[in-house]
């Protein structure tokens, strides 16, 4: 097995490697180099704290009714011990996952060796040797914010301070988006399972009320609201990621139609006033209505829900499963480079056409 290339947990962190959700963040770089990232203070850490707390915060009421209900009034030792041993599984794998998002770094881009060092010569091989060096005098393929190469699907995350491979969201890359998505899976069947615990019992008080302590049904009707307001909250978020992963795509990449610009073919030659790409601002209304709707049809990197699955949750290891089922993991490959669609030229290649006719037109 190979070794690790990152620990589980770093208190040492550069620019490459740096995890703004980490409590470990310092002005300067382990080689004495000072870097631009903000410090995190204190209040930075709340909303990990929140979510800490409402983790935990059902657990009392959730251990009174246990107790009070399944044990003292009903008398069923396996039902206590089966709730116990489902709800603490899913809370663990939850605080897994949650560790997972904390403790590694989202998708580090690192920059490319510098031209006549010996040790990425010695890694080539024939094929790497043959193909022509990577561009990135291209506009998409260099962030401007970080002045680092940006392969592709990678964004500047403003909180990281630095460019994130696949990001989906703010601080959620390539390495830490299937823990994401496990973190989400987590809390939104404890919720489930906890409002039925308490929905039974309550429904049970209503029906028998000299038989049960009158303190229960409070706890009880508590449990309950809370475990469907956070089903319908951190569930909706769930269903709308399980949409992104089936279709191949990033939250950015679905809120953002104008990203597709830069994906564009060459524009056919003629007396237009589109750069190339064109960029947001110099489309005029019925051009930006045209990317809109196209942005609705085009899936750069659909390939088919079982073949996106496997680019989020796949494994190559063995017991892989296991350890998604732990903790959710991180993605194979890179995080640099991934299969297209290949009806998706077509698309494009039209709306570029398109937007050059309209262009005319004005």
């Amino acid at each position: 097995m190979a070794p690790r290339r990152f620990p589980l947990l770093n208190f040492e962190f550069d620019m490459q490697s740096r995890n703004p959700l980490s409590p470990a963040n310092s002005t300067s770089s382990p080689s004495g180099h000072d870097d631009s990232t903000p410090v995190k203070r204190w209040y930075h850490y709340v909303p990990l704290c929140v979510v800490v707390l409402l983790i935990l915060a059902p657990h009392p009421s959730l251990l009174f009714v246990l107790v009070d209900f399944h044990l003292l009034t009903m008398g069923q030792t396996y039902a206590f011990g089966l709730h116990l041993f489902v709800t603490y599984t899913l809370t663990f794998c939850a605080f897994s996952s949650l560790i997972v998002l904390i403790a590694r770094d989202p998708g580090p881009v690192t920059m490319p060796k510098p031209l006549g060092s010996t040790d990425a010569d010695d890694d080539l091989d024939l094929t790497e040797a043959l193909m022509p060096p990577e561009d990135y005098s291209h506009p998409s393929k260099w962030c401007r914010k970080c002045f680092a190469p940006k392969p592709e699907r990678t964004h500047h995350c403003n909180i990281c301070g630095r460019c994130v491979l696949k990001m989906a969201s703010k601080c959620i890359g390539h390495r830490t988006y299937p823990a994401f998505v496990h973190f989400l899976t987590c809390i939104t069947l404890l919720s489930i399972y906890i409002a039925i615990v308490a929905g039974s019992a309550l429904i049970y008080a209503f029906n028998n009320p000299l038989t049960v302590n009158e303190y229960t049904p409070i706890h009880e009707m508590a449990l309950a609201f809370a475990g469907i307001l956070f089903t319908l909250v951190i569930g909706s978020f769930l269903c709308y990621h399980i949409y992104l992963i089936s279709t191949n795509q990033t939250t950015l990449e679905n809120v953002t139609p104008f990203m597709i610009l830069r994906h564009l073919p060459p524009l056919p030659p003629g007396s237009h006033h589109l750069s190339d790409p064109p960029i947001e601002p110099e489309l005029s209304y019925e051009q930006r209505r045209l990317v809109k709707d196209a942005h609705h049809h085009i899936r750069l990197y659909d390939l088919g829900w079982r073949k996106n699955w496997s680019q989020v949750f796949g494994w190559k290891r063995k017991y892989g499963l296991v350890y998604r089922l732990f903790c959710g993991g991180s993605s194979p490959g890179d995080g640099k480079s991934f299969p297209r669609n290949p009806k998706s030229d077509e698309v494009l290649a039209r709306l570029a056409k398109e937007l050059v006719e309209m262009d005319y037109d004005a």
